[in-house]
């Protein structure tokens, strides 16, 4: 017999034993007041091996005491899952996470654990039927997409916890994510583990970076940026997070613009960025419109000099903390290399993923086209 199947069977049993005409019938306060002590009791026992989170949403959840199963629904649910060393409670996925992806670490890691899951949802399409059948202790939700949590506790009848997610690295939203899921996966341990260690990159970044005056940084454009999709050199992002933490002089941040777009190419050139970093997954597109266009670049000063470095892609489906944590690093060593001299940019990326993901990834990056290393645009 399965869970749901035992959870109607007591809760009918419940409805009988309280003279209840159907299930979500309230009793008058007349009935109340005349059951008394031993109605309390009873109240009380309903609740044992139970306890209420409070989730993103400020939404109070009650949950099984101890649990044993989930499902991730939207962007960057599974992701913090597996950061949180929690992948083995999981009992159903999203259809993309049974294709195996360089460019999601956590799923090309967890890849044999997650490929003959039951499939419960399409990227914010949430499939009720198949969660239900999955039968998981609790749902866990992102904000991050189509984010139904009463909707979706009502129509299942098993608790649904909302993080916040993020598509950044070392927000407010990242560390609430993990607090979040520490509590309900009973691992506060581990939450504060990656909480103290993102608080540590800060601070190692500040001390490398924060001080360093202005006119002393050089221009740096990044393009072919990863935003719902593959984009070419137009791609780039105000507010770029590798940029951000090493207080890089952007150009795409003296724009109007928030987050991921495209810009007007002339508006690069007219910049002349003294240094350009491409994202890989937008690599191809760039090198395209090399072949149609040579002589745009041809007139780039970082191109002329040499000074256009990769970043490996780390928004794939929302943000990989740890890819762009490594990206940070790699764009500091480029952009103020006596300031991060005792950085090996690949060796600080095994460091990252290891304390993440349990493990080293970048020879395995390195293996799949993905390097920290100088660009031959056109190549």
């Amino acid at each position: 017999m399965g869970k749901r199947t035992r959870f109607i069977g007591m809760l009918l049993a419940v409805c009988m034993a309280t003279g209840m005409t159907a299930c979500g019938t309230k009793n008058s306060e007349n009935e109340n007041e005349k059951q008394g002590p031993k109605q309390e009791t009873q109240q009380e026992e309903k609740k044992d091996g139970t306890r209420t989170i409070v989730d993103s949403m400020e939404r109070k959840v009650e949950i099984p005491e101890e649990v044993d199963s989930i499902v991730c629904l939207n962007v960057t649910s599974l992701r913090y899952t597996c950061y949180m060393q929690a992948e083995d409670l999981v009992v159903g996925v999203e259809d993309y996470e049974q294709k195996q992806s360089i460019t999601r670490p956590y799923n090309y890691i967890n890849y044999d654990t997650f490929k003959d899951l039951p499939i419960v949802g399409n990227n914010g399409e949430h499939y009720i039927e198949e969660i239900i059948t999955a039968d998981p202790d609790v749902i866990m939700m992102s904000s991050l997409g189509n984010c139904d949590a009463d909707d979706v506790q009502k129509k299942t009848g098993i608790p649904v916890v909302v993080i916040p997610g993020s598509d950044q690295m070392m927000d407010e939203n990242v560390y609430e994510t993990f607090r979040i899921m520490g509590e309900v996966y009973d691992k506060e341990d581990r939450a504060e583990e990656l909480i103290t260690y993102l608080e540590d990159v800060k601070k190692d970044l500040d001390s490398r970076t924060k001080e360093i005056p202005e006119e002393e940084k050089g221009t740096v454009y990044v393009g072919g940026v990863s935003f719902k999709g593959a984009h070419g050199f137009e791609g780039t992002e105000a507010n770029y997070a590798p940029f951000s933490a090493i207080y890089a002089k952007n150009l795409a941040n003296e724009t109007d613009q928030k987050g991921a777009f495209n810009i007007d190419l002339e508006q690069v050139l007219a910049w002349n960025p003294e240094v350009i970093f491409v994202d890989f997954n937008g690599m191809e597109l760039i090198n395209q419109h090399y072949r149609e266009n040579p002589d745009f670049y041809k007139q780039l000063k970082a191109v002329q000099e040499g000074k256009v470095y990769s970043q490996i892609s780390f928004r794939s489906s929302a943000s990989n903390l740890d890819m762009a944590l490594a990206d940070t690093y790699y764009a500091g060593t480029v952009l103020y290399p006596e300031n991060f001299a005792d950085v090996d940019p690949a060796e600080k990326a095994d460091e990252i993923f290891e304390k993440l993901l349990g493990e080293k990834f970048y020879d395995t990056l390195k293996e799949n086209g993905y390097e920290f290393r100088q660009v031959q645009i056109g190549e």
